[in-house]
């Protein structure tokens, strides 16, 4: 690599390898130290905020360089409270990097140099130069008392005396009838409940039913446009046990209602699932018809050579299995031997010579 650098003669900041070295601040850190490192004197008591701002770091960027100052001591900020009671933060941005006890030495030291610095321009920890040094002596209580009191007149003074108390009745003992262990007092009757209207008895609900509901309720979490109430649920159980007893499995009936939803959302869960359940339901099952039983014929003797049998027709025929078989192969031996017997046909051309007659050669 190489290097070429010229020295400039004006205009320039000394720059310790310590901060332009430093592995933990960033470039935009190091930047903002320079900058305000080589600032006049009278531009110093600006917040560091408006420095940062001229370079350009704003947002999360002066955030993160601020943070970084902060945390490796070369940034230190403190609020106080000025004479006239307004609240100033006080930076102090140094180019090594100090504690917070020599943060505040150095701020000390400054503030005993001349008490001439804005009130902005604070240090932390360095003590304001417009409060005096507090009176001599220590804390002594309060004084109270060493007055006389004042005659009140309360005829002038008071335009409403207060009234006089009045006397308190001395309560009268009454006698307290003593019950007769003998005699048994009569039962109370209890208040008789009267059901609210519209009430759900508290009767079992048949299984179809009640599985229905279930299913209707577990369609929140599914979706939460569909969400039911426990009453609005039983409002719906009836038409959702039809689909159950249609033959429709409790998660066929979920996919169904869950499915294709309306693309604006659902407006009203009740009335979507009613709608629903009332014009997509199944077609009831149609009853199997059973098939017809097969007639069996009855027994009859077979028809063919040999001996006497029986076997059981199934078209009709006179002949059982083995004899029908049988008698077919002795008929096509005898076409067999009916066709060998047979002269061979004529060629074709003696058959056309003997339609047409006899070829005419011409002249």
């Amino acid at each position: 690599m190489l290097r070429h650098a010229i020295a400039p003669s004006r205009r320039y900041t000394k720059a310790s390898h310590d901060v332009v070295r430093h592995p933990r601040l960033t470039s935009d850190a190091k930047i903002l130290l320079l900058y305000v490192q080589g600032l006049a004197a009278e531009s110093a008591d600006r917040p560091l905020s408006e420095h940062a701002r001229k370079l350009g770091i704003t947002g999360r960027a002066y955030q993160k360089a601020k943070e970084l100052l902060a945390v490796n001591g070369f940034l230190h900020e403190r609020r106080e409270q000025g004479v006239r009671g307004l609240w100033a933060t006080a930076q102090l941005l140094s180019n090594v990097s100090l504690t917070p006890a020599e943060a505040a030495t150095v701020c000390l030291g400054r503030a005993s140099e001349g008490s001439e610095a804005p009130e902005t321009a604070m240090c932390p920890g360095a003590p304001d130069p417009a409060v005096g040094e507090p009176a001599i002596g220590g804390p002594v209580d309060r004084v109270v008392g060493g007055q006389l009191p004042v005659d009140e007149e309360r005829e002038k003074n008071s335009p409403h005396p207060p009234s006089e108390a009045k006397p308190v009745p001395v309560p009268v003992p009454v006698p307290v009838p003593v019950p007769d262990p003998e005699v048994k007092p009569d039962p109370v009757p209890a208040p008789e409940v009267k059901p609210e209207p519209g009430a759900a008895p508290d009767a079992p609900l048949p299984p179809d039913v009640a599985e229905g509901e279930r299913v209707l309720l577990s369609l929140r979490h599914a979706c939460r446009e569909l969400y039911l109430g426990a009453k609005e649920a039983r409002t719906l159980a009836a038409l959702a046990a039809e689909w159950l007893r249609r033959g429709i499995t409790a998660a066929q009936l979920r996919r169904v209602l869950t499915s294709e939803l309306p693309d604006g959302g659902v407006r009203s869960a009740v009335g979507f699932l009613r709608y629903r359940l009332v014009h997509k339901l199944p077609e009831e099952p149609r009853p199997e018809v059973p098939a017809p039983k097969p007639v069996v014929a009855a027994m009859i003797p077979c028809a063919g050579s040999g001996e006497e049998h029986l076997f059981r027709p199934v078209r009709g025929e006179e002949l059982c299995g083995p004899c029908g078989r049988a008698e077919a192969r002795r008929f096509w031996l005898r076409q067999r031997e009916l066709a060998e017997e047979q002269a061979a046909p004529l060629p074709w051309r003696e058959r056309f010579a003997a339609v047409n007659g006899p070829r005419v050669e011409p002249c």
